[in-house]
């Protein structure tokens, strides 16, 4: 298989971008928008989950994303998207079920997946957004390597609901063996070696056949999956398929030209591809700190840029079959992850700042009403199921209480939101034009910040201000039915300074 490099592109790699393009010249022109096939009352769908996908890579100049960035030219790119539960398997509870989850009332653990509060299976899987789609007549597909929904056991009756499931396996378990100590060594500070992350990182290289080029790692094999789902769905209109890749998640692996795009090209030493979640002061000298934190960065970007390569892959199918003017699309992520901002590497429920919180939302109309537009709406996870199942013309289920968005493309607004919130594990969030706060479910203490004064968060002005902080973690209350629960006997989020 010949492999494209990130920029060098064939004539078939281009045929997406060159659409989109072609899309934003036309509205630009003031003209309707035509396809190939007309759009019927039942366009397809298609959904793409990215795991730890940060707002700011996605629609900032961080990375080099021109397959979303097309995306954004042909849809509505929501600018304050804040998935209402967090993260992995809370998050895509909300995305499915259009409910909220936050704040995990009567939560209790369960086999097969982590230990912490909104990790549990779906309430209702025939209410999903997938589920009504299918009901209503659509070819339902499920294409993922997340290791929860794809193979943990509360999440079998959900796969069970799909026409179509291709998943893959070995991100976080199954093989170990036949790695050799050099390549552990080389993806594998030793500041950042210990029992954990070498047991990962070496399951990630055994499982995903590490090679210094892109055959076998995560994103091009659930891309390449995607692209078989297409031919299963071209044959099926109308279709509904759910792509969820876990990459850019870390381990961190990337070809080296992906690299170099973002980090030193003459940098020989070892690559951080597994992160500690722990302040960067516990486990890193500064000295440390300033040559490996950079250069997580850098792999953590050319991670994004080759996952929007091989979303490129998958798009350009959907051109070369004539089908991509008769589907709306969504591109989301359940959160993000920090890279030494704040401190602090990885995820962690009590740092609930934006490079966690803040992920992208873009929404393609398929008559590409409002393309390339932007908007400033409150968007959060659950609002997806209502939006999707609206534009598709299908009546969502009652027990979908997220917000259609569809509204925004007719011209009207949705119902009015003046701020975000939801939580994580045991901790809440809530964000409005002017403030941020956050805190334990439990309050001992907030964190409050004047997104006016200080919009990088740096200046906690709950001890100066907490008659301030009181007032929005009573909203925080109000929205949730009360007392926020607090579950006793789960370790802290955020390792304590050593």
């Amino acid at each position: 298989m010949a492999i494209l490099g990130p920029i060098e592109s064939s004539t078939t790699r281009r045929r997406f971008l060159q659409a989109a393009g072609a899309s934003a010249a036309v509205l630009a022109a003031g003209c309707e928008m035509t396809s190939t096939q007309a759009v019927d009352d039942q366009p397809n769908v298609v959904v793409i989950v990215v795991d730890n996908l940060r707002a700011d890579y996605t629609f900032g100049d961080l990375a080099k994303t021109p397959t979303m960035d097309a995306l954004a030219r042909e849809g509505l790119s929501f600018t304050r998207c804040y998935p209402e539960a967090m993260p992995t398997v809370p998050a895509r509870k909300s995305i499915f079920s259009g409910q909220r989850g936050f704040p995990f009332r009567n939560w209790r653990d369960y086999s097969g997946l982590i230990e912490s509060p909104g990790w549990e299976p779906l309430d209702s899987v025939p209410d999903t957004f997938t589920s009504t789609l299918r009901r209503a007549g659509y070819w339902t597909g499920l294409v993922t390597d997340n290791p929860f929904l794809a193979f943990s056991k509360p999440y079998r009756r959900f796969r069970n609901s799909f026409d179509h499931v291709a998943v893959r396996g070995g991100q976080v378990a199954g093989l170990s063996g036949g790695v050799p100590e050099r390549a552990i060594r080389h993806w594998l500070p030793r500041t950042l070696d210990n029992p954990k992350t070498r047991l990962r990182i070496q399951r990630y290289l055994a499982n995903g056949i590490y090679n210094p080029k892109e055959e076998g790692l995560w994103a091009e094999r659930v891309f390449r999956d995607g692209l078989k789902a297409i031919d299963l769905a071209e044959v099926n209109k109308p279709f509904a398929l759910v792509v969820d890749t876990f990459e850019p998640h870390e381990p961190w692996t990337p070809p080296r030209k992906y690299i170099d795009m973002y980090g030193d090209p003459d940098y020989r030493g070892p690559e951080p591809g597994m992160i500690r979640y722990n302040p960067v002061e516990n486990y890193l000298s500064d000295a440390e700190a300033d040559v490996l934190i950079p250069r997580m960065k850098a792999l953590y970007a050319a991670e994004v840029t080759m996952t929007d390569y091989w979303l490129g892959v998958f798009m350009d199918r959907l051109v070369d079959r004539d089908l991509e003017r008769d589907t709306m699309f969504v591109l989301v992520s359940d959160h993000g992850v920090f890279l030494g901002e704040h401190g602090f590497t990885g995820k962690s429920s009590e740092m609930l700042f934006p490079e966690l919180i803040h992920v992208p939302l873009i929404v393609v109309d398929p008559k590409r009403r409002r393309a390339g537009e932007k908007s400033t709406y409150f968007a959060t996870t659950h609002d997806i199921g209502p939006t999707v199942l609206s534009i598709a013309g299908v009546e969502a289920p009652g027990r979908m209480d997220g917000v259609d968005l569809s509204s925004l493309f007719d011209g009207n607004q949705p119902s009015p939101r003046s701020y975000a919130y939801g939580g994580y594990k045991n901790s809440f969030f809530l964000r409005t034009d002017r403030w941020a706060l956050s805190g334990i479910n439990e309050p001992a203490e907030f964190k409050l910040y004047d997104l006016k004064s200080d919009p990088g968060e740096t200046r906690n002005l709950a001890g100066r201000n907490p008659r301030k902080a009181r007032q929005l973690y009573e909203i925080v209350k109000r929205n949730a039915g009360g007392e926020l629960p607090y579950y006793e006997g789960l370790p802290h989020s955020t390792p304590r300074k050593a």
